[in-house]
């Protein structure tokens, strides 16, 4: 089968490697940078190709010789890619974290008779998959909380923070109004709002705040209560909140010396540099999600938590092997025939799905991914 990686940076990068590992796929790797391709072609035999994401035309005639499309550009980019690779009658497997909503192409996608797997990293994505088990094995799912973030394990550098995915995603997360569901009602906060600290073996207190994490689940689950928060160093929240409130992440231009400047690209300048990992540098991912659901007269608390670090030897950063290795496992999943639906799909489709959810986990394991659960039932 042959497999396009659209997109090579870090997590890209990971996917390239885990597909092209075994011999089970011929990759392709596409991206706008010689440098990231370069990167890419480090295990089995990588065909490598430029392309302009911004040129729909270079994408559809890229993607027509292939079989099965991985989209991995960044977010703003990320919603007319997968427009174009769904126009081009190609099943695809989508981790871009892009603003807009994915099942404004799901006609489309149906139409054409494609499976569009989207969100399919760590969270959004595993974090999906794992609610849509826990519909299967209960009568129902009454409340839904996911913690979740990246982190650098020196802590020196500004802000304590730098980005493990596409940083111009971080600006966006940290600025988009963040939904949850409370009471049944879809809300809306602010992101970097409601602060709380939480304690994880292993690592120390960190905090968490509001972000719209939760995407899709908000019209595709019935669960009452929901939400998703980001997971930083004590702090973060609020040195991002001032300079949002600065106003130094707005997309409206200003005026400077008589130049139209939009604040973001200033901002996304200056803080970009800071926020690169140097090579080799280490990271972590934590993720708790916190699932209650209730069969018959018991009420069942399930507690599923993730702590990974970077990859020594393979040289593989954390958020690259959680957020990576999750894509390549629906990925498998789709080439296999185990998952067919059809349309738009986020992870909670697929989790309902008999033996999708044991195939994910195992696939993880094997690569040194592993969740630990804890549960207990009341009546």
């Amino acid at each position: 089968m042959h497999v396009v990686v659209l997109g090579v940076g870090r997590v890209g990068k990971a996917i390239v490697r885990d597909l092209a590992a075994d011999g089970e796929f011929t990759v392709a790797a596409a991206d706008a940078s010689p440098e990231a391709l370069q990167g890419a072609v480090t295990a089995g035999a990588v065909r490598t190709t430029r392309v302009d994401f911004a040129d729909p035309s270079q994408i559809a005639s890229l993607v027509a010789e292939q079989d099965l499309v991985v989209g991995a550009v960044p977010g703003p980019l990320g919603f007319r890619t997968l427009e174009t690779v769904i126009r081009a009658r190609k099943n695809v497997v989508d981790i871009s974290f892009f603003e807009e909503d994915p099942f404004d192409l799901d006609e489309l996608a149906k139409e054409n008779g494609v499976t569009a797997l989207v969100d399919c990293g760590v969270a959004p994505g595993l974090s999906n998959l794992l609610l849509g088990f826990a519909e299967t094995t209960s009568d129902r799912v009454e409340r839904f909380e996911c913690y979740v973030g990246g982190l650098p394990i020196d802590r020196s550098s500004l802000f304590e923070y730098k980005a493990t995915f596409s940083p111009i995603d971080v600006i966006a997360e940290y600025t988009r109004p963040a939904r949850y569901v409370e009471g049944g009602a879809i809300m809306t906060g602010a992101a970097l709002s409601q602060v709380e600290q939480i304690e994880v073996d292993g690592v120390g207190t960190l905090e968490a705040f509001l972000t719209d994490g939760l995407r899709t689940l908000t019209r595709t689950v019935g669960v009452p209560d929901m939400c998703e928060k980001t997971i930083r160093y004590p702090g973060h929240a609020r040195q991002m909140e001032l300079l949002r409130d600065m106003g130094l992440f707005s997309e409206e231009p200003i005026d400077v010396g008589g130049i139209s400047v939009r604040p973001r690209d200033v901002a996304a300048r200056l803080l970009f540099p800071l926020w690169r990992f140097e090579p080799g540098e280490p990271d972590l991912t934590v993720m708790r999600v916190m699932i209650r659901s209730a069969s018959g007269g018991t009420e069942n608390r399930s507690e599923y938590n993730l702590l990974d670090r970077y990859d020594a030897v393979t040289d593989t950063p954390s958020m690259a092997r959680t957020t990576g290795y999750t894509c390549t496992a629906i990925v498998r999943l789709v080439a296999s025939g185990k998952f067919t639906g059809r349309g738009v799909c986020p992870l909670e489709y697929v989790g309902r799905e008999a033996g999708c959810f044991e195939s994910v986990m195992t696939h993880l394991k094997t690569r040194g991914i592993e969740l630990k659960e804890s549960s207990s039932r009341t009546h």
